[in-house]
């Protein structure tokens, strides 16, 4: 079977993206991007086995994508990847992602030049976890639709509300004008201790997060009705900011 040959893109970001489309990689991601249908599917491509595990899912759906079944090598071939689970889909990318409905929301987390896809992926799987209602990046932050930030998400990015924030920190005043207040996260040692900010309740509020070496920016630091840091052992510089951002996103819940 000859592969559309839109899977040729797989490995180059910003042709996927000319093309309006992003890639979903393994069972359980893929599962999780038919489930929960906020995506349009282009169609899948398989190895005979996860053509098989995908079925019961696939059966259920009232609108089925192409699924194209393909061996382990036409696979590699075709999008130049070893994919050894051999499941990929491609979804279409919305136009423009609306505004996450923040009426209901208690908790946010913001990243602020978080580029590694690694980091972003896990900060949103971080968040999915622990009771985050959507995440607001800077136009530095990584693309969250980027392939190894989706698988490294468990599907989390394809699952939580997410938004650009234009204008930054500034964007952020009509949250702040609706009750939520500003914690900046820093290692910083003249920062509130986390536990203790933690100990008076906070309804509504955004946790800002930032690159790991740099952190957050002057700016931004300066924005924050808080700036909360996490008591480590003083022979340590700081911690991963997805460690960090579960630490205190667990303490504030």
């Amino acid at each position: 079977m000859t592969l559309p040959a839109e899977y040729r893109f797989v490995g180059d970001p910003a042709a996927l993206e000319r093309a309006g489309l992003f890639v979903a990689e393994g069972r359980a991601v893929v599962q999780r991007l038919l489930e929960d249908g906020r995506f349009r599917v282009h169609s899948i491509a398989v190895a005979p086995p996860a053509a098989t595990a995908l079925e019961p899912v696939l059966a259920r759906l009232p609108d089925r994508p192409p699924l194209h079944i393909a061996d382990s090598a036409q696979l590699c071939a075709t999008t130049g990847f070893n994919f050894h689970r051999g499941c990929l889909a491609l979804a279409f990318r919305p136009d423009a992602l609306p505004v996450p409905d923040f009426s209901r929301a208690t908790r946010i987390l913001a990243l602020e030049g978080v580029g590694n896809p690694d980091n972003v992926g896990g900060l949103f799987r971080t968040a999915f976890a622990l009771g985050v209602d959507a995440v607001l990046l800077d136009s530095s932050s990584g693309d969250p639709f980027y392939r190894k930030a989706i698988r490294t998400s468990m599907a989390a990015t394809l699952r939580l509300p997410f938004a650009r924030v234009v204008t930054w920190p500034g964007g952020l005043d009509g949250l702040r004008r609706s009750g939520f207040e500003i914690v900046a996260l820093t290692p910083a040692h003249d920062a509130s201790a986390l536990q203790d900010y933690a100990a008076v309740p906070h309804p509504r509020l955004i946790l800002a997060v930032g690159a790991e070496g740099a952190g957050l920016s002057a700016q931004m630091m300066r924005y924050a009705d808080a700036r909360v840091r996490i008591q480590i052992d003083d022979r340590a510089d700081s911690l991963n900011v997805v460690v960090a951002a579960g630490i205190a996103l667990s303490a504030l819940r």
